[in-house]
């Protein structure tokens, strides 16, 4: 019969044996570093695009609609003649300026009430 003495040191030696005298850091081993790194690291910080603060459907004092969506900091819109037409951007230089684009585009106001000019077209005032 063995003696519960000798098991003793044993257990213990086998519990020792399965420590880990690493460091708790994972050793990290680059095999394909990335040749694009120092570039990605020294590129200028990006600007997400804005997020839409309000999409309307204005009625206009000629009876038409328009389609403004409105984004938020106040520097940018799209705006549409028809539902289903090619949106165009219009931006503003500073928050609370007018919003143009090129051709003779300028929109005014807020989610509420804007005046629209279009190319070759008359001003438009219109409500959500």
């Amino acid at each position: 019969m063995k003696s519960p003495l000798f098991l003793a040191p044993a257990a213990l030696l086998f519990a020792l044996a399965a420590c880990n005298s690493q460091p708790k850091s994972p050793e990290v081993v680059d095999s394909n570093p990335d040749p694009m790194a120092t570039q990605l690291a020294n590129a200028a910080p990006v600007e997400l695009p804005p997020a839409i603060k309000a999409d309307k459907t204005m009625r206009c004092k000629d009876n038409s609609l328009v389609y403004v969506t409105f984004f938020d900091g106040d520097k940018q819109v799209f705006v549409k003649t028809k539902k289903d037409g090619t949106p165009t951007t219009l931006k503003a230089p500073a928050a609370g300026e007018a919003y143009v684009a090129d051709g003779g585009w300028k929109l005014t106001g807020n989610t509420s009430n804007i005046t629209l000019e279009q190319p070759g077209k008359d001003s438009l005032t219109c409500k959500a």
